[in-house]
């Protein structure tokens, strides 16, 4: 597990910034035809819960260990098309714990992976993402760090594997 952060700043993905990479990485991942993905595809949405750090604390380094609530993956039915959405790409280790799971449970069809930022040392690159970040991203969804922060611009495009 190698994650990069030059602390140089402290990103902060704002809730305009959100919506415009949600409907990048719907647009992207619409030819999939996945049956696990976000309520812009207007498909069925499963929810699974999984850390990999001990709070959402600014820079707290990470256990190693990933801990599931994979309860939801039951509501998956076998041979799915399945998109894997996660807000961020620490190191690889959730996505690999996860889609091991998935296939483990329900054997998708199709299994793809996409995130908002993906960081510059991860092991494990997800099939679609918007941002390269080499340090910490805060997002909307996450108390207020209490530091400064700098705003992730908006971007036209997604990367893909």
């Amino acid at each position: 597990m190698v994650r990069v952060f030059r602390n140089a700043r402290l990103w902060r993905l704002d809730a305009a910034g959100f919506e415009a990479a949600a409907d990048l990485i719907a647009r992207a991942e619409a030819d999939y035809e996945p049956d696990a993905v976000a309520k812009r595809l207007c498909l069925p949405t499963v929810s699974m819960t999984a850390r990999h750090n001990e709070t959402d604390a600014v820079r707290v380094p990470a256990t190693g260990r990933v801990r599931v609530d994979d309860r939801g993956v039951v509501a998956l039915p076998d041979q799915a098309r399945v998109l894997l959405v996660d807000d961020i790409c620490g190191s690889g280790a959730t996505l690999q714990t996860v889609t091991a799971i998935i296939r483990g449970v329900r054997r998708p069809s199709l299994l793809r992976t996409a995130v908002l930022c993906r960081n510059v040392g991860a092991t494990y690159t997800p099939d679609t993402w918007v941002w390269d970040v080499a340090d910490w991203t805060c997002f909307p969804w996450e108390d207020d760090p209490g530091q400064p922060t700098e705003t992730l611009e908006v971007r036209s495009e997604v990367r893909h594997r």
